[in-house]
């Protein structure tokens, strides 16, 4: 059915206003339309505005996976977008029901919390292990010192285990121990025993390999919900990004009932400036399905008379570079995964990375480590860095 002319005009029009539109918009991140620089945009299609500017990130990400639009440097292009602030300015109409869906219900209760381990960690260890260090530790590394991905994550689990003040004989709990990087490192040097939960079949059966090299590590299949029995030190690397909200006070009550009286507690994760936000509608849908980023002050309410924070320390900034590492290695063994996942999921995954990326770089989200104790350290907490 062909249009006829008026139609073709309104269509005409509409695209025109559209290129218009993105294109000011734009102009205040210093990006251009098809421009030629590294992070300008070129788009193959005035489609592709039309569903950044009613979906947001949803439709801009969905758009970039369909191959409508191209940027050299992605990194750059959300650097400048981020740092614009120009998310503030665009309200997607399309994303009403996305928001209440994240406000009104648990997304992260018992049943639901399976999910993200099955659609992102359980891709393939092999996979993982051709993006990450050689050590499979899929949190920020710790840049202070270190040069390359390898020393960055040995510098994390190290710095981790001396905040613990870990000490030979400790049975130490690793909520959401991921492929068991740091309850290896911990049981090499400083002589602990580790017990980690993981909600993904291919980390618990990756942790039998370190079972078998006899280091005393259990790896188990579990909700951390289902945890009561007493250890001496705690650890949370990179998993309370998928408690939710509505289920932050649970945590640390799981948290305090396992921990000895006079024990620490070192909770790292990812955190948002703004306390009410909505999860990124195409992380959500495409990488971590039902994750919701905790703001310092819900981690305070949660922790409330539970514990005290004696130490809060930010370095999110080497979110950054540990990004960018991974994105390095990911472009350099995707060959011989393209068989496998195909054109669409490169253009997901390399989307995820380096707006991620960008995300650190801007400022825009944050990377704390808290140290947490049930009593108060007597005469006070000595910050480790």
């Amino acid at each position: 059915m062909k249009m006829s002319f008026s139609e073709q005009d309104a269509s005409v029009s509409k695209a025109s206003s559209l290129y218009h539109t993105a294109g000011e918009l734009l102009a205040k991140a210093d990006i251009q339309l098809d421009g030629s620089r590294p992070w300008d945009m070129r788009i193959k299609s005035t489609e592709v505005l039309d569903r950044a500017l009613s979906e947001g990130n949803l439709g801009l990400g969905e758009a970039y996976m369909d191959g409508l639009w191209e940027a050299d440097q992605l990194d750059e292009f959300f650097f400048r977008l981020l740092r614009a602030n120009l998310y503030e300015q665009v309200k997607p109409s399309k994303l009403v029901l996305h928001a209440l869906r994240a406000k009104l219900t648990n997304l992260q209760s018992i049943k639901r919390a399976w999910q993200v381990g099955e659609a992102h960690y359980d891709l393939g260890n092999d996979f993982y292990a051709a993006m990450l260090d050689k050590r499979m530790t899929y949190t920020c590394g710790y840049w202070k010192n270190a040069t390359t991905l390898d020393e960055a994550q040995e510098a994390k689990l190290d710095l981790i285990c001396r905040k613990l003040d870990l000490k030979p004989g400790m049975k130490v709990l690793d909520i959401g121990c991921g492929w068991g990087s740091f309850m290896a490192y911990a049981a090499e040097h400083y002589g602990v025993e580790c017990v980690g939960v993981t909600i993904s079949r291919e980390q618990a059966e990756y942790g039998k390999s370190l079972m078998k090299r006899g280091l005393p590590v259990e790896f188990r299949l579990q909700d951390y919900r289902e945890l009561n029995e007493t250890f001496d030190a705690i650890v949370s690397i990179g998993m309370f990004e998928h408690v939710g909200h509505k289920n932050h006070r649970a945590y640390m009550e799981v948290a305090h009932r396992c921990l000895r009286d006079d024990g620490l507690f070192l909770l790292h994760t990812i955190g948002k400036k703004v306390r009410e936000s909505t999860p990124d509608p195409w992380i959500d849908r495409y990488i971590f399905p039902n994750g919701d980023l905790p703001s310092i002050g819900q981690i305070g309410d949660a922790a409330g008379e539970l514990f005290i924070t004696e130490d809060l320390h930010n370095f999110g900034a080497d979110y950054d570079k540990t990004l960018m590492a991974w994105h390095a290695n990911f472009e350099r063994s995707w060959p011989q995964f393209k068989e496998r996942f195909g054109e669409r999921f490169y253009r997901m995954w390399r989307y995820y990375l380096l707006s991620c990326a960008a995300s650190f770089r801007a400022r825009d989200i944050q990377l704390w480590q808290w140290v947490l104790s049930k009593q108060g350290v007597l005469g006070g907490y000595q910050r480790v860095d």
